[in-house]
Protein backbone atom coordinates (compact mmCIF):
# COMPACT_ATOMS: atom_id res chain seq x y z
CA UNK A 1 0.00 0.00 0.00
CA UNK A 2 1.54 3.36 -0.82
CA UNK A 3 1.24 5.75 2.35
CA UNK A 4 -0.16 9.02 1.97
CA UNK A 5 3.15 10.56 1.62
CA UNK A 6 3.79 8.42 -1.49
CA UNK A 7 0.83 9.14 -2.80
CA UNK A 8 0.79 12.88 -2.97
CA UNK A 9 4.26 12.98 -4.17
CA UNK A 10 3.04 10.71 -6.98
CA UNK A 11 0.63 13.02 -7.72
CA UNK A 12 2.50 16.39 -7.83
CA UNK A 13 5.03 14.34 -9.91
CA UNK A 14 2.38 13.79 -12.69
CA UNK A 15 1.03 17.13 -12.37
CA UNK A 16 2.56 19.08 -15.19
CA UNK A 17 1.29 16.69 -17.90
CA UNK A 18 -2.09 16.60 -16.17
CA UNK A 19 -2.28 20.13 -16.82
CA UNK A 20 -1.03 20.34 -20.37
CA UNK A 21 -3.58 17.68 -21.05
CA UNK A 22 -6.55 19.26 -19.32
CA UNK A 23 -8.76 21.09 -21.69
CA UNK A 24 -11.72 21.20 -18.47
CA UNK A 25 -11.34 24.24 -16.21
CA UNK A 26 -11.98 23.09 -12.78
CA UNK A 27 -12.98 25.56 -10.15
CA UNK A 28 -12.83 25.65 -6.30
CA UNK A 29 -11.06 27.11 -3.12
CA UNK A 30 -10.21 26.23 0.13
CA UNK A 31 -13.78 26.93 2.19
CA UNK A 32 -14.69 27.38 6.65
CA UNK A 33 -10.73 27.86 6.85
CA UNK A 34 -10.18 28.66 10.66
CA UNK A 35 -6.89 27.79 11.39
CA UNK A 36 -5.63 31.79 11.55
CA UNK A 37 -8.37 32.27 14.39
CA UNK A 38 -7.45 29.21 16.08
CA UNK A 39 -3.26 29.66 15.65
CA UNK A 40 -3.78 33.30 17.58
CA UNK A 41 -5.89 31.76 20.77
CA UNK A 42 -2.61 29.38 20.53
CA UNK A 43 -0.37 31.73 20.47
CA UNK A 44 -1.30 33.78 22.67
CA UNK A 45 -1.99 37.00 20.43
CA UNK A 46 -3.06 39.94 22.61
CA UNK A 47 -6.51 40.22 23.84
CA UNK A 48 -8.19 43.65 23.18
CA UNK A 49 -10.46 45.33 26.38
CA UNK A 50 -14.26 44.15 25.66
CA UNK A 51 -16.65 46.36 24.23
CA UNK A 52 -19.36 45.24 25.70
CA UNK A 53 -20.34 43.41 28.98
CA UNK A 54 -23.63 40.76 29.25
CA UNK A 55 -24.90 39.10 32.56
CA UNK A 56 -26.07 35.84 31.98
CA UNK A 57 -26.68 32.56 34.22
CA UNK A 58 -25.34 30.32 31.68
CA UNK A 59 -22.29 30.12 28.84
CA UNK A 60 -21.73 27.37 26.52
CA UNK A 61 -18.61 27.06 25.22
CA UNK A 62 -18.69 25.77 21.23
CA UNK A 63 -21.75 25.31 18.87
CA UNK A 64 -21.06 21.40 17.93
CA UNK A 65 -23.26 18.90 18.53
CA UNK A 66 -22.38 18.95 22.20
CA UNK A 67 -23.23 22.56 22.67
CA UNK A 68 -26.63 22.13 20.39
CA UNK A 69 -27.74 19.12 22.38
CA UNK A 70 -26.95 20.70 25.93
CA UNK A 71 -29.03 23.87 24.47
CA UNK A 72 -31.80 21.72 23.08
CA UNK A 73 -32.01 19.69 26.39
CA UNK A 74 -31.65 22.86 28.52
CA UNK A 75 -34.58 24.63 26.21
CA UNK A 76 -36.56 21.74 26.74
CA UNK A 77 -36.27 21.33 30.52
CA UNK A 78 -37.69 25.39 30.29
CA UNK A 79 -34.47 26.38 31.57
CA UNK A 80 -33.96 29.62 28.87
CA UNK A 81 -31.30 31.86 29.94
CA UNK A 82 -28.17 31.38 28.56
CA UNK A 83 -26.28 32.20 25.16
CA UNK A 84 -24.37 29.50 23.13
CA UNK A 85 -20.99 30.90 21.52
CA UNK A 86 -19.79 29.59 18.33
CA UNK A 87 -16.24 30.51 16.47
CA UNK A 88 -17.19 29.89 13.14
CA UNK A 89 -19.64 31.72 10.63
CA UNK A 90 -22.01 29.23 11.14
CA UNK A 91 -22.80 26.20 14.19
CA UNK A 92 -22.27 22.79 13.58
CA UNK A 93 -18.81 21.97 14.11
CA UNK A 94 -17.88 18.09 12.22
CA UNK A 95 -21.81 18.13 11.64
CA UNK A 96 -21.86 21.63 9.17
CA UNK A 97 -23.37 21.13 5.43
CA UNK A 98 -23.36 23.35 2.47
CA UNK A 99 -25.45 23.72 -0.69
CA UNK A 100 -24.96 24.62 -4.28
CA UNK A 101 -27.37 24.33 -7.14
CA UNK A 102 -27.05 20.97 -7.18
CA UNK A 103 -27.75 19.33 -4.22
CA UNK A 104 -27.36 19.99 0.13
CA UNK A 105 -23.94 17.97 0.73
CA UNK A 106 -22.18 17.54 4.50
CA UNK A 107 -18.76 18.79 5.21
CA UNK A 108 -17.79 16.13 7.75
CA UNK A 109 -19.89 14.01 9.42
CA UNK A 110 -22.87 12.38 7.28
CA UNK A 111 -25.09 9.69 8.71
CA UNK A 112 -25.99 8.53 12.31
CA UNK A 113 -26.23 4.77 12.78
CA UNK A 114 -29.62 2.94 13.97
CA UNK A 115 -29.17 3.64 17.75
CA UNK A 116 -30.09 1.47 19.87
CA UNK A 117 -32.14 1.48 23.12
CA UNK A 118 -29.30 2.43 25.25
CA UNK A 119 -29.41 5.54 22.80
CA UNK A 120 -31.82 7.27 24.73
CA UNK A 121 -31.09 10.97 24.02
CA UNK A 122 -30.76 10.54 20.37
CA UNK A 123 -34.02 8.43 20.03
CA UNK A 124 -35.79 11.51 21.97
CA UNK A 125 -34.10 13.86 19.48
CA UNK A 126 -35.04 11.92 16.30
CA UNK A 127 -38.79 11.36 18.10
CA UNK A 128 -39.05 14.86 18.01
CA UNK A 129 -37.58 15.23 14.55
CA UNK A 130 -40.07 12.40 12.85
CA UNK A 131 -37.33 10.32 11.98
CA UNK A 132 -38.65 7.85 14.44
CA UNK A 133 -42.12 7.38 14.61
CA UNK A 134 -44.15 4.41 16.86
CA UNK A 135 -40.85 2.66 17.25
CA UNK A 136 -40.52 3.01 13.17
CA UNK A 137 -37.79 4.66 11.21
CA UNK A 138 -39.04 7.39 8.60
CA UNK A 139 -38.16 4.93 5.05
CA UNK A 140 -36.86 9.03 3.55
CA UNK A 141 -33.99 8.66 6.76
CA UNK A 142 -32.70 5.70 6.17
CA UNK A 143 -29.83 5.05 3.39
CA UNK A 144 -31.17 3.72 0.01
CA UNK A 145 -29.82 0.74 -1.34
CA UNK A 146 -26.80 0.08 -2.06
CA UNK A 147 -25.67 1.36 0.63
CA UNK A 148 -21.74 0.69 0.57
CA UNK A 149 -19.47 -0.76 -2.38
CA UNK A 150 -15.99 -1.39 -2.35
CA UNK A 151 -13.36 -1.72 -5.93
CA UNK A 152 -10.84 -4.38 -5.85
CA UNK A 153 -9.60 -6.78 -7.75
CA UNK A 154 -10.58 -4.55 -10.84
CA UNK A 155 -14.60 -4.79 -10.20
CA UNK A 156 -16.61 -3.12 -7.44
CA UNK A 157 -18.57 -5.52 -4.98
CA UNK A 158 -21.36 -4.71 -2.13
CA UNK A 159 -20.49 -3.59 1.46
CA UNK A 160 -17.05 -2.67 2.25
CA UNK A 161 -15.74 -5.32 3.89
CA UNK A 162 -14.10 -7.26 1.18
CA UNK A 163 -15.94 -10.43 -0.08
CA UNK A 164 -14.33 -11.11 -4.10
CA UNK A 165 -11.38 -13.23 -4.45
CA UNK A 166 -10.96 -14.50 -0.69
CA UNK A 167 -8.46 -16.91 0.22
CA UNK A 168 -9.19 -19.65 2.62
CA UNK A 169 -6.72 -18.02 5.34
CA UNK A 170 -8.56 -14.59 4.50
CA UNK A 171 -12.39 -16.17 5.40
CA UNK A 172 -11.05 -18.14 8.20
CA UNK A 173 -9.76 -15.08 10.13
CA UNK A 174 -12.32 -12.97 9.06
CA UNK A 175 -14.79 -15.80 10.92
CA UNK A 176 -12.59 -15.32 13.62
CA UNK A 177 -12.32 -12.06 14.35
CA UNK A 178 -16.45 -12.18 14.22
CA UNK A 179 -16.72 -14.32 16.40
CA UNK A 180 -14.64 -12.93 19.22
CA UNK A 181 -16.60 -9.51 18.41
CA UNK A 182 -19.67 -10.74 18.88
CA UNK A 183 -18.38 -12.46 22.12
CA UNK A 184 -17.36 -8.83 23.47
CA UNK A 185 -20.80 -7.68 21.97
CA UNK A 186 -22.46 -10.18 24.44
CA UNK A 187 -20.38 -9.11 27.34
CA UNK A 188 -22.39 -5.91 27.59
CA UNK A 189 -18.82 -4.15 28.18
CA UNK A 190 -18.86 -2.00 24.48
CA UNK A 191 -21.57 0.41 24.64
CA UNK A 192 -22.46 3.65 22.74
CA UNK A 193 -22.97 6.03 24.83
CA UNK A 194 -19.80 4.53 25.96
CA UNK A 195 -19.58 5.02 29.49
CA UNK A 196 -22.91 3.26 30.44
CA UNK A 197 -20.56 -0.08 29.64
CA UNK A 198 -16.94 1.05 30.38
CA UNK A 199 -15.56 -0.96 33.68
CA UNK A 200 -11.79 -1.70 35.11
CA UNK A 201 -11.81 -4.96 33.66
CA UNK A 202 -11.27 -3.72 30.43
CA UNK A 203 -8.40 -1.68 31.21
CA UNK A 204 -5.82 -3.92 29.79
CA UNK A 205 -7.01 -3.58 26.39
CA UNK A 206 -6.31 -0.07 26.59
CA UNK A 207 -2.48 -0.39 26.97
CA UNK A 208 -1.98 -2.11 23.81
CA UNK A 209 -2.58 -0.68 20.33
CA UNK A 210 -4.96 -2.80 18.02
CA UNK A 211 -2.60 -3.23 15.68
CA UNK A 212 -0.99 -5.84 18.83
CA UNK A 213 -3.88 -7.30 19.69
CA UNK A 214 -4.31 -8.53 16.30
CA UNK A 215 -1.62 -9.43 16.02
CA UNK A 216 -2.03 -12.37 19.52
CA UNK A 217 -5.42 -13.02 17.79
CA UNK A 218 -2.95 -14.85 14.86
CA UNK A 219 -4.81 -12.37 12.16
CA UNK A 220 -1.81 -11.54 9.49
CA UNK A 221 -4.31 -11.46 6.28
CA UNK A 222 -3.63 -8.36 4.40
CA UNK A 223 -7.00 -8.30 3.43
CA UNK A 224 -7.98 -8.60 6.83
CA UNK A 225 -5.83 -6.14 8.10
CA UNK A 226 -6.56 -3.60 5.85
CA UNK A 227 -10.54 -3.79 6.95
CA UNK A 228 -8.97 -3.23 10.32
CA UNK A 229 -7.24 -0.13 9.71
CA UNK A 230 -9.77 0.89 6.96
CA UNK A 231 -12.16 1.24 10.39
CA UNK A 232 -9.38 2.65 12.23
CA UNK A 233 -8.75 5.76 9.67
CA UNK A 234 -12.99 6.06 9.11
CA UNK A 235 -14.05 6.55 12.69
CA UNK A 236 -10.78 7.51 14.68
CA UNK A 237 -8.44 9.36 11.54
CA UNK A 238 -5.59 7.13 12.83
CA UNK A 239 -4.23 3.50 11.71
CA UNK A 240 -4.73 0.14 14.14
CA UNK A 241 -1.04 0.69 15.08
CA UNK A 242 -1.53 4.13 17.11
CA UNK A 243 -5.26 3.41 18.35
CA UNK A 244 -5.98 1.61 21.44
CA UNK A 245 -7.25 -2.05 21.08
CA UNK A 246 -10.27 -1.21 23.28
CA UNK A 247 -10.84 1.37 20.88
CA UNK A 248 -10.75 -1.00 17.71
CA UNK A 249 -12.53 -3.48 19.50
CA UNK A 250 -15.46 -1.03 20.20
CA UNK A 251 -15.78 0.05 16.67
CA UNK A 252 -16.85 -3.48 16.21
CA UNK A 253 -19.03 -4.63 18.84
CA UNK A 254 -20.91 -1.56 20.37
CA UNK A 255 -23.59 -2.12 17.62
CA UNK A 256 -25.93 -5.03 16.64
CA UNK A 257 -24.32 -6.50 14.01
CA UNK A 258 -27.06 -6.36 11.52
CA UNK A 259 -29.50 -2.91 11.50
CA UNK A 260 -31.57 -1.22 8.92
CA UNK A 261 -29.40 1.85 8.66
CA UNK A 262 -27.95 3.96 8.88
CA UNK A 263 -29.79 7.38 8.90
CA UNK A 264 -29.08 9.98 6.13
CA UNK A 265 -29.72 13.14 4.64
CA UNK A 266 -28.25 14.69 1.54
CA UNK A 267 -26.67 17.39 3.53
CA UNK A 268 -25.39 14.76 6.07
CA UNK A 269 -25.68 15.15 9.75
CA UNK A 270 -25.61 19.10 8.61
CA UNK A 271 -29.54 18.20 8.60
CA UNK A 272 -29.68 17.45 12.36
CA UNK A 273 -27.82 20.69 13.31
CA UNK A 274 -30.54 22.74 10.98
CA UNK A 275 -33.30 21.11 12.98
CA UNK A 276 -31.04 21.58 16.12
CA UNK A 277 -30.88 25.36 15.04
CA UNK A 278 -34.62 26.34 14.40
CA UNK A 279 -34.84 25.22 18.64
CA UNK A 280 -32.17 26.88 19.87
CA UNK A 281 -30.95 29.23 17.08
CA UNK A 282 -32.24 32.22 18.74
CA UNK A 283 -29.20 31.83 21.78
CA UNK A 284 -26.63 30.93 19.10
CA UNK A 285 -24.12 33.66 18.59
CA UNK A 286 -21.62 32.89 15.85
CA UNK A 287 -18.26 34.58 15.04
CA UNK A 288 -17.97 34.42 18.72
CA UNK A 289 -14.03 33.45 19.81
CA UNK A 290 -13.72 32.73 22.95
CA UNK A 291 -10.06 34.31 24.16
CA UNK A 292 -10.35 33.63 27.92
CA UNK A 293 -12.00 31.92 30.70
CA UNK A 294 -11.76 33.23 34.06
CA UNK A 295 -12.66 31.75 37.66
CA UNK A 296 -13.91 34.89 39.82
CA UNK A 297 -15.04 33.26 43.01
CA UNK A 298 -18.16 31.35 42.17
CA UNK A 299 -18.76 33.25 38.87
CA UNK A 300 -16.71 33.33 35.27
CA UNK A 301 -15.90 35.65 33.13
CA UNK A 302 -15.91 34.98 29.21
CA UNK A 303 -14.25 37.17 27.35
CA UNK A 304 -14.59 37.15 23.19
CA UNK A 305 -12.67 39.68 20.72
CA UNK A 306 -15.61 42.21 21.95
CA UNK A 307 -17.96 41.03 24.93
CA UNK A 308 -17.33 40.20 28.33
CA UNK A 309 -20.00 37.90 29.60
CA UNK A 310 -20.24 37.17 33.20
CA UNK A 311 -21.98 34.27 34.33
CA UNK A 312 -22.57 31.63 37.29
CA UNK A 313 -21.50 28.74 35.09
CA UNK A 314 -19.72 27.25 31.81
CA UNK A 315 -20.57 24.01 29.95
CA UNK A 316 -17.24 24.27 27.58
CA UNK A 317 -18.33 22.16 24.64
CA UNK A 318 -15.61 22.83 22.06
CA UNK A 319 -12.61 20.71 21.79
CA UNK A 320 -10.97 19.63 25.32
CA UNK A 321 -7.76 20.65 23.66
CA UNK A 322 -8.17 24.49 24.15
CA UNK A 323 -9.16 24.52 27.42
CA UNK A 324 -5.68 24.58 28.23
CA UNK A 325 -5.22 28.19 26.10
CA UNK A 326 -8.29 29.69 27.32
CA UNK A 327 -9.41 28.88 30.74
CA UNK A 328 -6.67 30.67 33.36
CA UNK A 329 -4.81 27.95 35.06
CA UNK A 330 -5.84 24.96 33.13
CA UNK A 331 -3.04 22.54 32.95
CA UNK A 332 -1.49 20.85 29.76
CA UNK A 333 -2.99 17.73 28.67
CA UNK A 334 -1.05 14.78 27.85
CA UNK A 335 -3.70 12.25 26.64
CA UNK A 336 -5.88 14.13 24.31
CA UNK A 337 -4.67 13.41 20.72
CA UNK A 338 -6.53 14.92 17.58
CA UNK A 339 -6.30 13.29 13.81
CA UNK A 340 -6.66 16.12 10.94
CA UNK A 341 -8.87 15.45 8.31
CA UNK A 342 -10.06 16.52 4.46
CA UNK A 343 -12.55 17.23 3.05
CA UNK A 344 -13.99 18.01 0.14
CA UNK A 345 -17.04 18.28 -2.32
CA UNK A 346 -17.03 18.04 -5.68
CA UNK A 347 -19.85 18.94 -8.11
CA UNK A 348 -20.06 16.79 -11.35
CA UNK A 349 -21.29 17.23 -14.19
CA UNK A 350 -22.17 14.38 -15.38
CA UNK A 351 -21.49 10.52 -14.11
CA UNK A 352 -18.48 8.94 -14.93
CA UNK A 353 -17.61 6.25 -17.38
CA UNK A 354 -15.40 3.71 -17.19
CA UNK A 355 -14.61 1.34 -14.17
CA UNK A 356 -17.97 2.91 -12.89
CA UNK A 357 -20.36 0.98 -14.48
CA UNK A 358 -22.25 -0.87 -11.76
CA UNK A 359 -25.35 0.90 -9.93
CA UNK A 360 -24.85 4.04 -7.95
CA UNK A 361 -24.07 3.14 -4.51
CA UNK A 362 -24.09 6.01 -1.43
CA UNK A 363 -21.11 5.14 -0.09
CA UNK A 364 -17.82 4.46 -2.00
CA UNK A 365 -14.82 2.93 -1.29
CA UNK A 366 -11.30 1.82 -2.79
CA UNK A 367 -9.20 -0.91 -1.57
CA UNK A 368 -5.74 -0.14 -0.99
CA UNK A 369 -6.35 3.67 -1.20
CA UNK A 370 -4.88 5.82 1.57
CA UNK A 371 -8.22 8.49 1.35
CA UNK A 372 -11.81 6.76 2.68
CA UNK A 373 -13.88 7.12 -0.51
CA UNK A 374 -16.69 9.54 -1.14
CA UNK A 375 -20.32 9.74 -0.31
CA UNK A 376 -23.19 10.82 -3.11
CA UNK A 377 -25.44 13.56 -2.50
CA UNK A 378 -28.07 13.11 -4.47
CA UNK A 379 -28.41 8.93 -3.71
CA UNK A 380 -31.41 9.61 -1.27
CA UNK A 381 -33.22 11.68 -4.46
CA UNK A 382 -36.48 9.84 -5.21
CA UNK A 383 -35.58 11.22 -8.76
CA UNK A 384 -34.93 8.03 -11.63
CA UNK A 385 -32.71 9.96 -13.34
CA UNK A 386 -29.76 11.84 -12.13
CA UNK A 387 -26.87 13.83 -14.08
CA UNK A 388 -25.63 16.57 -12.13
CA UNK A 389 -24.55 15.37 -8.42
CA UNK A 390 -22.17 16.19 -5.39
CA UNK A 391 -19.46 13.95 -4.12
CA UNK A 392 -18.35 14.71 -0.69
CA UNK A 393 -14.67 12.91 -0.23
CA UNK A 394 -12.88 12.22 2.95
CA UNK A 395 -9.36 11.58 3.77
CA UNK A 396 -8.26 11.10 7.10
CA UNK A 397 -4.40 11.86 7.03
CA UNK A 398 -3.54 8.97 9.59
CA UNK A 399 0.09 8.25 8.15
CA UNK A 400 1.91 9.94 10.21
CA UNK A 401 2.18 11.79 13.29
CA UNK A 402 -0.67 14.32 13.85
CA UNK A 403 1.53 17.21 13.99
CA UNK A 404 3.45 16.38 10.78
CA UNK A 405 -0.07 15.35 9.03
CA UNK A 406 -1.32 18.99 10.18
CA UNK A 407 1.57 21.41 9.28
CA UNK A 408 1.58 18.78 5.41
CA UNK A 409 -2.19 19.93 5.04
CA UNK A 410 -1.83 23.70 5.30
CA UNK A 411 1.80 23.75 3.66
CA UNK A 412 0.33 22.35 0.04
CA UNK A 413 -2.17 24.78 -1.83
CA UNK A 414 -5.35 24.23 -3.02
CA UNK A 415 -3.91 22.69 -6.51
CA UNK A 416 -2.04 20.20 -4.76
CA UNK A 417 -4.69 18.70 -3.08
CA UNK A 418 -6.99 18.74 -5.87
CA UNK A 419 -4.52 16.68 -8.25
CA UNK A 420 -4.17 14.30 -5.12
CA UNK A 421 -7.74 13.74 -4.96
CA UNK A 422 -8.59 13.51 -8.74
CA UNK A 423 -5.85 10.99 -9.26
CA UNK A 424 -7.04 9.22 -6.26
CA UNK A 425 -10.37 9.18 -8.07
CA UNK A 426 -8.61 7.53 -11.70
CA UNK A 427 -8.17 4.58 -10.25
CA UNK A 428 -12.15 3.88 -10.70
CA UNK A 429 -13.04 6.65 -12.46
CA UNK A 430 -10.48 7.67 -15.58
CA UNK A 431 -12.85 10.45 -16.72
CA UNK A 432 -13.54 12.21 -13.73
CA UNK A 433 -11.39 15.49 -15.09
CA UNK A 434 -14.08 15.96 -17.46
CA UNK A 435 -17.20 15.44 -14.93
CA UNK A 436 -16.02 17.47 -12.37
CA UNK A 437 -16.55 21.59 -12.80
CA UNK A 438 -15.65 22.54 -9.01
CA UNK A 439 -14.06 21.32 -6.03
CA UNK A 440 -14.27 22.92 -2.86
CA UNK A 441 -12.25 21.82 0.07
CA UNK A 442 -12.29 21.91 3.98
CA UNK A 443 -9.10 21.38 5.80
CA UNK A 444 -9.61 20.21 9.80
CA UNK A 445 -6.61 20.21 11.78
CA UNK A 446 -7.81 18.80 14.74
CA UNK A 447 -11.57 16.77 13.10
CA UNK A 448 -11.54 14.30 15.26
CA UNK A 449 -10.59 12.41 18.96
CA UNK A 450 -7.46 9.93 18.42
CA UNK A 451 -8.22 7.33 21.07
CA UNK A 452 -4.28 6.35 21.30
CA UNK A 453 -3.28 3.65 23.66
CA UNK A 454 -4.04 4.65 26.85
CA UNK A 455 -6.73 7.45 26.32
CA UNK A 456 -9.48 5.38 27.06
CA UNK A 457 -9.07 4.92 31.05
CA UNK A 458 -6.22 7.66 31.71
CA UNK A 459 -7.17 9.21 34.89
CA UNK A 460 -6.62 12.71 33.21
CA UNK A 461 -9.79 11.55 30.90
CA UNK A 462 -11.76 9.96 33.57
CA UNK A 463 -11.06 13.73 35.76
CA UNK A 464 -12.16 15.61 32.96
CA UNK A 465 -15.55 13.99 33.08
CA UNK A 466 -16.52 15.17 36.38
CA UNK A 467 -17.99 18.77 37.54
CA UNK A 468 -15.31 21.31 38.04
CA UNK A 469 -16.68 23.92 40.22
CA UNK A 470 -19.35 25.21 37.40
CA UNK A 471 -17.21 24.48 35.29
CA UNK A 472 -18.73 21.56 32.78
CA UNK A 473 -16.83 19.76 30.10
CA UNK A 474 -19.14 18.25 27.21
CA UNK A 475 -17.29 17.36 24.05
CA UNK A 476 -17.14 13.93 22.25
CA UNK A 477 -13.68 14.04 22.46
CA UNK A 478 -14.21 12.80 26.80
CA UNK A 479 -15.05 9.49 25.04
CA UNK A 480 -11.96 9.03 23.61
CA UNK A 481 -13.88 9.10 20.12
CA UNK A 482 -15.65 11.61 18.47
CA UNK A 483 -19.22 10.54 16.83
CA UNK A 484 -22.52 12.08 16.98
CA UNK A 485 -24.29 9.77 19.81
CA UNK A 486 -20.93 10.36 22.31
CA UNK A 487 -20.95 14.41 21.78
CA UNK A 488 -25.24 14.52 22.08
CA UNK A 489 -24.75 12.38 25.29
CA UNK A 490 -22.23 14.68 27.10
CA UNK A 491 -23.72 17.78 25.74
CA UNK A 492 -27.22 16.60 27.77
CA UNK A 493 -25.06 15.00 30.60
CA UNK A 494 -23.91 18.58 31.21
CA UNK A 495 -27.27 20.34 30.34
CA UNK A 496 -28.53 17.94 33.37
CA UNK A 497 -25.76 19.21 35.61
CA UNK A 498 -26.37 22.56 35.14
CA UNK A 499 -29.28 22.58 36.03
CA UNK A 500 -29.03 21.04 39.26
CA UNK A 501 -26.67 22.94 40.19
CA UNK A 502 -28.49 26.10 38.92
CA UNK A 503 -31.57 25.73 40.70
Amino acid sequence: MKTRRQFVQAGSAALVGLTAKADHPIAGAFVNDNFAAGHAVRDGAPISAPKFEQRIPLVIIGGGIAGLSAAWRLQKRGFHDFVLLEMNAEAGGNARSGENEVSAYPWAAHYVPVPGSQSIYVRELFEELGVLEDGKWNERSLCFSPQERLFLYGTWQEGIEPAVGLSRQDREQFQKLEDLFAGYRASGGFTIPMELGLNQKQSALDQISFADWLRRQGIDSSVVLWYMNYACRDDYGSLAAETSAWSGIHYFSSRPKEDPGPLTWPEGNGWITRQLLKRVGARVRTNQLVRRVQSQGTKYKVQTSDTEFQTDAVIFAAPTFLAPYLIEGFPHLKTFQYSPWLTANLTLERPPRGADTGERAWDNVIFNSPTLGYVDATHQTLRTHVDRTVWTFYWALAQDPPAASRKFLLEKDWSYWKEAILQDLEQVHPDIRNCVSRIDIMRMGHAMARPSVGAIFSPERRILTQRHDRLFFANSDLSGFSIFEEAQFRGVQAADRIMQLLR
